[in-house]
Order: C-alpha cells, then sequence, then structure tokens
C-alpha cells in the first residue's frame, strides 16, 4: 500500500512536516511495511515558506523588520532552489501571531515589515515573489506595504497620512517618485485562499475586522477608509480594486498588490504545483490531508480542499485529520472527502489538544489505518 501524506499546519500547534511525520508515525505503529510519502502543504498562510524550501531545495533568509505596531523584530522569508524566486508570508512581518491580543487594532496596525522583506528580496536579485497573504493583523489596505517600497500617502496638505486602516481616510494624493521601480519588473503572484472582495459586507473590514481586534465601531471606519482608499488607488495606479475577488484578503493588502502587478493564485494551487503532489498521487492508494479545524469554510480554498480536488481526479479516497470539527463538516464529502476524523479521543479543553497533538494525532492515525486496512489485501 502507498499512503501519501499532504497536510497542512495545525496553527498555533504543529508546522506542516510535523503533522505529516505525526500521522507517518502512527500508520507505522501498525506497519512498517507500508510505502509513505509525506508532502507538507500550505495555503499562503503560515508553512508556505517551508512548504516552498521543502520542495524546491532553498533556503531560508533571516531579518530584522517591523511588526504590525512598527517595534523591530525578527523575521525571515524563503529564496527557492532556483535563487531567483522568493517566497514570502506577509504573517511573518505584519502577522496575527506577532501582537497580544490587547495589542490587536486595525485601526493602527500596518503592513510596513512586508515591505521592508520585498525589499530585501528585490535587493538579493530576485524577480519572482510569491507571497502569502493569510494570517495578517492588519486593515490597511498594504499602504504600509507600498510605503516601505518608497511610496508617500499624502494628506490633502502635502503631509504623510500616518499608519493603519483609519488614516487612509485622510489620503488625497499618492507620490511615487521615490518608487522602488524594481518591483514593477517582478513576477508577482499573490498566494490567497479567500476570494473576499475589498469592502462590504463581504468586505476585509466586515469579515475580518473582528478577529483582528476591530470592534463595532471601527467596522464601519475602517470599511469607508477602504472605499476612500480604493478610489485613489484607481485614480494613481489605474487600476480598479473595488470588485476583485481576493483584493479583500489580508484587510485588503490583496489590492495593493493588485495594484502593482500582481496576480491572484490560490496559494494551495502554487503549492501543489511546486510540490508535484498531483504527480505523486497518482500511483497511491489513499492520501490523507488535514489542518487545525474543518468546517464548510475548508471548501473555499483551504489546504485539504485543495489536496482532495486533485485526489478525485484519480479517484483516490482522502482521509482528513484534523484538531477540531466544525459546523458544516459534511458538505465536504460532496467535495473529494471519504471521512473526517477529529484528533481528541475524549473531552478535553483546547489547550489539553494541542499541548499533545503530536501523541493525539498519532493515536487517530494508526487507528483510522487498521480500519482501512480490513479492506485491503496488500496492506502489510
Amino acid at each position: 500500500m502507498k499512503v501519501v501524506i499532504a497536510p497542512d499546519s495545525y496553527k498555533g500547534s504543529l508546522n506542516a512536516s510535523e503533522v505529516a511525520n505525526s500521522i507517518a508515525e502512527g500508520i507505522s505503529i501498525y506497519s512498517k511495511d507500508i510505502e509513505i510519502i509525506k508532502i507538507p502543504m500550505a495555503d499562503g498562510g503560515e508553512g508556505t515558506v517551508q512548504a516552498f524550501i521543502d520542495a524546491t531545495g532553498g533556503r531560508t533568509i533571516k531579518l530584522k523588520v517591523c511588526d504590525p505596531l512598527l517595534r523591530e523584530i525578527d523575521s525571515f522569508y524563503g529564496i527557492l532552489g532556483d535563487g531567483k524566486t522568493a517566497i514570502i508570508e506577509l504573517a511573518a512581518a505584519s502577522g496575527l501571531n506577532l501582537l497580544r491580543k490587547d495589542e490587536l487594532n486595525p485601526l493602527i496596525t500596518s503592513t510596513y515589515g512586508a515591505g521592508q522583506i520585498i525589499n530585501d528580496a528585490i535587493a538579493r536579485g530576485c524577480r519572482n515573489l510569491i507571497i502569502g497573504i493569510g494570517g495578517s493583523a492588519t486593515n490597511d489596505g498594504g499602504a504600509g506595504m507600498l510605503r516601505a517600497l518608497g511610496i508617500r500617502f499624502l494628506n490633502k496638505d502635502g503631509r504623510d497620512i500616518p499608519e493603519g486602516g483609519q488614516a487612509l481616510n485622510q489620503l488625497h494624493h499618492i507620490d511615487r517618485s521615490n518608487f522602488n521601480s524594481e518591483i514593477l519588473k517582478c513576477n508577482i503572484k499573490i498566494a490567497c485562499d479567500v476570494d473576499n472582495i475589498l469592502c462590504g459586507v463581504n468586505g476585509a473590514s466586515n469579515v475580518f475586522g473582528p478577529q483582528k481586534g476591530a470592534k463595532e465601531e471601527d467596522i464601519k471606519i475602517l470599511d469607508d477608509s477602504l472605499k476612500h482608499y480604493s478610489r485613489i488607488i484607481e485614480e494613481e495606479f489605474g487600476v480598479d480594486v473595488s470588485n476583485i475577488k481576493g483584493a479583500g484578503a489580508a484587510g485588503g493588502t490583496g489590492a495593493a498588490l493588485l495594484a502593482i502587478g500582481g496576480k491572484l493564485e490560490k496559494g494551495v494551487d502554487l503549492i501543489i504545483k511546486e510540490t508535484k503532489l498531483e504527480e505523486v498521487l497518482k500511483s497511491a492508494d489513499i492520501v490523507f490531508t488535514g489542518e487545525g479545524r474543518i468546517d464548510y469554510q475548508t471548501k473555499f480554498g483551504k489546504t485539504p480542499y485543495g489536496v482532495a480536488k486533485v485526489a478525485k481526479k484519480y479517484n483516490i479516497p482522502v482521509i482528513a485529520i484534523c484538531g477540531s470539527i466544525g459546523d458544516g463538516y459534511k458538505e465536504l464529502y460532496k467535495y473529494g472527502f471519504d471521512s473526517i476524523f477529529s484528533i481528541n479521543n475524549r473531552p478535553m479543553t483546547l489547550k489539553e489538544s494541542i499541548n499533545n497533538s503530536t501523541n493525539l494525532i498519532k493515536d487517530v492515525s494508526e487507528r483510522i489505518i487498521r480500519a482501512i486496512c480490513i479492506g485491503y489485501k496488500n496492506c502489510k
């Protein structure tokens, strides 16, 4: 039997490689004769850099940048094996994980650090940029990122507006005279796992603002600011970003990248292509995938959905293992999933589950493979 293991990370617990290793160990407890191929995955959020580096023999670049509150932090990005392609996680500079809960405030948080990473990649000769924009703590429309690239955002008096989403309502003019024009020579792929537009009910502020710390009264301020921002973007860049699906990702950072020539792609599809997952799956008997939480939203481009979509082209059974199962998960059975399992084997708190996730994944994987092998003659 040939088993392919292609999970995403369990955010706040294990990275994708650790999840894959745990599943593999659980299967091997039952039988060491089962062929196992591990392909850690990602969808543009946490773990995207590592997944690409693992797949291409690339390297990690470490550097200091500004966090969402403009404090200096240690950060990173990757350069792929070709030496010309940079893989960047927005969250490595502008992520929710970089702030305490009481620090979350999308009125003032900035993507400036992400722009610093892009500058560094360009300075090292990279002209292909893959930018994963999941997990941001920002709602500034990517203005901070563009500011780091040399663009000035000016009010009606010709002064620079402050950082953050709220200040965008003061924007009167964009000054590109010091813009790092080398980025216009780059091929920019925006790895994104959502299709939200920039503004409105399904826009960045309404859908994602609360998880970034926006209070109810903040959401209208942020949404109105992004509407104003999009009008100025169209005037200055000639690109109408207001209704493009994905422009609202990462608090509107998708819109900023689109304005400078970026192309939106599903993050998981980029990983699938780079890891050559489809070629490996063709000869597999079964595939294991998973992420921290599986629910109805998984079908909107999350890693397990991308893996299942490819597997079903070759009629390969798909098993998903997750930390928790949420509302609407049964819808996924229409989208290539054959069965879905939570790692929790008894009532426990989230903290207990996170702290013991490695062993819980091993345990459920062993139990699953034992059940599967009842129906396979050549399982061992």
